[in-house]
């Protein structure tokens, strides 16, 4: 009988934190967010601590409040990439004003870079049409359909080189076997692309595709291309119902659920014990008020949401978290506290010691 698979954590690290007061604290390293360095301490942090994966959010447009100004995501990945060792990388990369030739080359690149610790988070940009001036404004249902057709393309351009083409052959000259390359020669309603790519497969053959299920179009989309399905939800009954409606809906798609994995998102804000944690996010309400988010909520200490993750399992409500923190810089130094050990990432129980009284 095979172990349970242990609990996938991931970290979404967004500029200073998710809330948009986060750069005001004295500690948010705001003055470096546009430096490498900021970046590739953060996710060796999360590296060290065990993480399974970083997400790097990324759109074409500028953040309403707070901290404002994105670096690229994929740009992000690849500079971190040689400087963490087994942490997945996932930058989202928007789909909408951007041809899916160069997102499978810039994720293709991004898995060499990392020896094949990459994925991709594709989103769709609403209101930024005017940004590009090549088309008009689209809605959601179009938006997603594009989506669906770019994930597509980006799939069987990774795929149009066989793993073996490259033959390196001195003494005939022939670096490739052309025959081993394939046009994909996709039409769609938004896409027209023959290929072949001009990056060889990747060192995974299919980098991993996330998904935030968050309305029905983009939901359809997980079902259908995500390998990682992520979802927002108030409690943990919430997810497990959300997590069992999408493992049917993979199903009925065609596919085997036990290949996909869902992730629910966590928001975080982690101090030394809960007074502090909670004069801290009150802090940063009194700065800039914010509506409550639709999604389990954790204001505590490292040791709490540990309990919380414990419970997440339990209840089967997911097969991940995506611990996304109010303030990075406040949950950074807390991070090794929720390094899993060599037992727990095999689903083996820690032994009671056989001299431990009862």
């Amino acid at each position: 009988m095979p172990y349970p698979t242990p609990l996938l954590l991931g970290l979404e690290l967004s500029g200073t934190g998710t809330h948009p007061a986060s750069w005001r604290r004295p500690d948010s390293r705001a003055e470096e967010l546009f430096t490498a360095r900021y970046w590739v301490d953060a996710l060796q942090a999360a590296d060290t601590a065990g993480f399974d994966f970083a997400f790097l959010p990324d759109s074409f447009a500028l953040q309403q409040r707070g901290a404002v100004g994105r670096l690229e995501a994929v740009a992000v990945a690849a500079r971190a990439a040689a400087a963490t060792l087994r942490i997945g990388l996932i930058p989202q990369a928007p789909v909408t004003h951007t041809e899916p030739f160069h997102v499978s080359k810039a994720i293709a690149s991004l898995d060499f870079a990392s020896s094949g610790r990459a994925g991709w988070e594709p989103v769709v940009s609403e209101g930024e049409a005017k940004l590009f001036s090549r088309k008009p404004e689209q809605d959601a249902r179009s938006r997603w359909h594009e989506a669906d057709e770019a994930i597509d393309v980006v799939s069987r351009l990774w795929d149009s080189w066989e793993d073996d083409a490259e033959i390196r052959d001195q003494p005939t000259g022939r670096f490739i076997d052309r025959d081993k390359l394939h046009y994909i020669d996709y039409s769609g309603d938004n896409f027209s692309v023959k290929g072949p790519s001009i990056t060889p497969r990747p060192p995974q053959g299919q980098p991993l595709v996330a998904v935030r299920a968050a309305e029905p179009h983009s939901a359809r989309v997980a079902v259908h291309r995500a390998d990682l399905i992520r979802i927002a939800a108030p409690d943990s009954a919430a997810a497990a119902a959300t997590r069992s409606e999408l493992r049917s809906a993979v199903a009925a798609a065609g596919r085997d659920p036990n290949r996909v994995r869902v992730l629910l998102d966590v928001d975080i804000h982690l101090a030394a014990d809960p007074d502090h944690a909670a004069a801290e996010v009150a802090q940063l309400e009194e700065w800039t008020p914010t509506t409550a988010p639709n999604t389990v909520f954790h204001i505590g200490t490292a040791a709490e949401l540990r309990t919380l993750l414990r419970q997440v399992e339990t209840d089967c409500a997911a097969d991940g978290v995506v611990l996304r923190p109010l303030a990075l810089a406040a949950a950074l130094p807390q991070l090794p506290a929720l390094t899993p050990t060599l037992r727990a990432r095999l689903g083996l129980p820690r032994p009671t010691s056989r001299y431990a009284t009862a």
